[in-house]
C-alpha cells in the first residue's frame, strides 16, 4: 500500500502528531502508578501482636504505674528472629519473670507462645493504611499479598490476549477509548471495596484495561507516523514509564492512605476516556479493512490539525483507491492467530518476538526486589528507577537510528544476560561493583524494552499487528508471573536464579539476530508487504552471493 505518501500528504510529523502524543502518552504516566501501585497500597508495616496487657486501655491503666511501655512489651511478645518483638506470635501469659535482674528468655520455650489471636498492632508512622493492615494480610495470611499482585499481573495477560486481537478487529481508537473507562471505573471501585476478593476482582480488571492502554497507545502513535519517526515516537511512549515511575513515588509520598491513594491515580482516567472521543481512528487499520470513507474523513481531519488542509481537500476515495497498490482481501480482513502461527513469513517473526517479550517481562520482574526489602526511602527509590531509565532510553533511540532494530534488541538482551551471569562470579563484600553490573544489567532490560515495541510494531502487518502485539504483551506477562517463582530455586543453590536470570536474555538475544532488520522499511500493511519483503532479501541476497562468485572467477 502507499499509506506513508498519503501520510505525508496530511503530515507525518506536525502538529497533530505532537497533540496526538501528549495525549497519548499522559496516561502512559498514569498506567504506570497502577504497575507499581502495590509496592505502597500492600506495604508491609512493623507489627505485632495485639496484647491485653499492652493495648486494652483499661487494663493498661492498673500496671502503668509501675512498669513503662518497654517492660510491659518485654513480658508479652517474644523476641523475632531479628531480636525486635516477634510479629507472629505472643506469650500466653506475662512472663514477669523476665523483669527480674540477671533474667533471661533463654528458658521460655515456643509452648509459651501463641499465635495473634486478637489481631495485630500495626505501626502507622509511614502509611496510615495499606491493604495488608485493612485485612490483616501477615503470618499465616501473608502468601495472599502476593496473590493479589498476581492477579493483577494475569490480568494483564489476559486483557493483552484479548485487546489485542479486538483492536485488529474492532478499532485502535474504539478499544482504547473503553479500556479508559475501565481502568477508571474498576480502579476507583477498588478503592471502596471492603472484601479482599473484591479488590482482587477489580483490581485485575483495571490490569485487563491497562493491557489496552497500553498496546493501543503504542500502535496509535506508530500507524500516524512516517516510519523515519516511529522510534522517536515509541521512545517517547516509553519515557512515559520512566516519568510515570517519578510520578508513582511523588503521589505515594503525599498519599499514605491506600484507599485515597488508589481513587488519586484512577481518577484521572475518567478524563482520559473523555478527550478520547476526539482522537482519529488509524487511517491505515481503517484502509486496511477497507473503510476508506472513515480512512478520508481522518486522513482530512489530521490534514486541517497540520495545516494542510488543502492538500487534505484534494484526497477522494478514488484517489485513496488508486493510491492503494493492493486491496487487502475478505482473508486479509479475517486474519488472525492461525495466519501468524502458519504463514511462514510470520511464524519465525511470531515466535522470536514473544521470546523477547518473555525474556524482558521474566528477567525485570525477577529481579525487581521488593522495595521495603533494599531498607531505603522507598519513595526516593522508587523515583529514582524512573530517573535512572531515562538516559537508558533516550540513548536507546540513538543505538536504533544508527545500528538499527535487530542489533540494538540483540545487543540490550545478551548485555544484560551477561551483566547478571557476571555476579554470579563477584564475591558478595565487593558490593559496589556488584551493585553496578545490576544497574547496567537492569539498565540494558530498560533498553531492550524500547528496542523490542519497537521491533515488534514494524515487524507485522497492519491486519495482525495488534495480535501480535497481543501476543508479545502476553509472552512478557507470562515471563513477569513465573519470573519471581526463580527465587525459590535460592533455597537449594544460592547462585541458580542467576543462571536462570542470565541465561533466558542471552538466549533471546542470540535469537533475536534471526530477525530480518526494519530500519526504515515503511510499516506493511497486508501479508503480502511481508512476502514482498522476503522475496526482495532473497533476491538481493542471492544477487549478493553472484557477485562474489563472478569476482573469485
Amino acid at each position: 500500500m502507499a499509506f506513508p505518501e498519503l501520510l505525508d500528504r496530511v503530515g507525518s510529523l506536525g502538529r497533530f502528531q505532537f497533540l496526538q502524543t501528549v495525549a497519548l502518552v499522559s496516561p502512559i504516566l498514569w498506567v504506570t502508578t497502577q504497575n507499581m501501585l502495590e509496592n505502597f497500597s500492600a506495604a508491609v508495616p512493623r507489627h505485632r501482636c495485639w496484647v491485653d496487657l499492652l493495648d486494652n486501655s483499661t487494663a493498661h491503666e492498673n500496671v502503668t504505674m509501675d512498669f513503662g511501655p518497654e517492660s510491659l512489651l518485654a513480658i508479652s511478645i517474644p523476641p523475632g528472629p531479628d531480636q525486635q518483638p516477634h510479629q507472629c506470635r505472643r506469650f500466653r501469659q506475662p512472663q514477669w519473670q523476665l523483669l527480674e535482674p540477671n533474667t533471661t528468655a533463654a528458658n521460655w520455650s515456643r509452648a509459651d507462645t501463641e499465635p495473634c489471636g486478637d489481631g495485630w498492632v500495626y505501626d502507622h508512622s509511614t502509611f496510615t493504611s495499606t491493604i495488608v493492615t485493612t485485612w490483616n494480610l501477615v503470618c499465616d495470611s501473608q502468601a495472599l499479598r502476593p496473590m493479589a499482585q498476581s492477579i493483577y499481573l494475569a490480568g494483564i495477560l489476559v486483557g493483552a490476549a484479548v485487546c489485542g486481537h479486538a483492536s485488529d478487529r474492532f478499532g485502535r481508537r474504539r478499544v482504547l477509548t473503553w479500556s479508559y473507562f475501565l481502568v477508571s471505573v474498576s480502579g476507583s471501585a477498588a478503592a471502596f471495596v471492603p472484601t479482599l476478593p473484591l479488590y482482587c476482582l477489580f483490581r485485575s480488571l483495571v490490569a485487563f484495561a491497562v493491557a489496552g492502554v497500553m498496546m493501543s497507545s503504542a500502535t496509535l502513535l506508530m500507524e500516524w507516523t512516517s516510519s523515519r519517526a516511529s522510534a522517536l515516537m515509541m521512545t517517547l511512549n516509553a519515557l512515559g514509564f520512566s516519568f510515570g515511575q517519578v510520578l508513582t513515588g511523588s503521589v505515594a509520598y503525599g498519599v499514605r492512605s491506600w484507599r485515597m491513594l488508589q481513587l488519586a491515580v484512577s481518577a484521572p482516567f475518567f478524563l482520559f476516556f473523555v478527550y478520547s472521543w476526539w482522537l482519529p481512528e488509524s487511517a491505515r487499520w481503517l484502509l486496511t479493512v477497507g473503510k476508506l470513507d472513515q480512512g478520508l474523513q481522518e486522513l482530512q481531519r489530521v490534514a486541517a490539525a497540520n495545516r494542510k488542509k488543502a492538500e487534505g481537500d484534494t484526497l477522494t476515495i478514488e484517489v485513496l483507491r488508486s493510491a492503494i497498490q493492493e486491496e487487502p482481501s475478505g482473508d486479509q480482513t479475517r486474519a488472525g492467530l492461525g495466519t501468524l502461527l502458519h504463514t511462514p513469513g510470520l511464524r519465525l517473526r511470531t515466535f522470536v518476538s514473544m521470546l523477547c517479550w518473555f525474556a524482558f517481562g521474566f528477567t525485570f520482574y525477577g529481579l525487581a526486589l521488593d522495595l521495603q526489602a533494599l531498607g531505603s526511602n522507598i519513595f526516593l527509590l522508587q523515583a529514582l528507577i524512573g530517573i535512572v531509565d531515562l538516559p537508558v532510553k533516550t540513548g536507546s533511540l540513538l543505538l536504533l537510528n544508527h545500528l538499527g532494530r535487530r542489533h540494538c534488541q540483540a545487543g540490550s538482551l545478551v548485555l544484560s544476560g551477561l551483566c547478571i551471569l557476571a555476579n554470579i562470579l563477584v564475591p558478595h563484600d565487593m558490593g559496589v561493583l556488584r551493585s553496578s553490573l545490576a544497574v547496567l544489567g537492569l539498565g540494558s532490560l530498560g533498553a531492550a524494552f524500547t528496542c523490542v515495541t519497537i521491533f515488534s510494531s514494524e515487524l507485522f502487518p497492519t491486519v495482525l499487528r495488534m495480535t501480535a502485539v497481543g501476543l508479545g504483551q502476553v509472552a512478557a506477562r507470562g515471563g513477569a508471573i513465573l519470573g519471581p517463582l526463580v527465587r525459590l530455586l535460592g533455597l537449594y543453590v544460592s547462585w541458580l536464579p542467576l543462571l536462570v536470570y542470565g541465561t533466558v536474555p542471552v538466549i533471546s538475544g542470540l535469537a533475536a539476530l534471526l530477525l530480518p532488520e526494519t530500519k526504515n522499511l515503511p510499516l506493511p500493511d497486508t501479508i503480502q508487504d511481508i512476502q514482498k519483503q522476503s522475496g526482495k532479501k532473497a533476491t538481493h541476497d542471492t544477487a549478493v552471493s553472484t557477485i562474489l562468485v563472478s569476482t573469485q572467477l
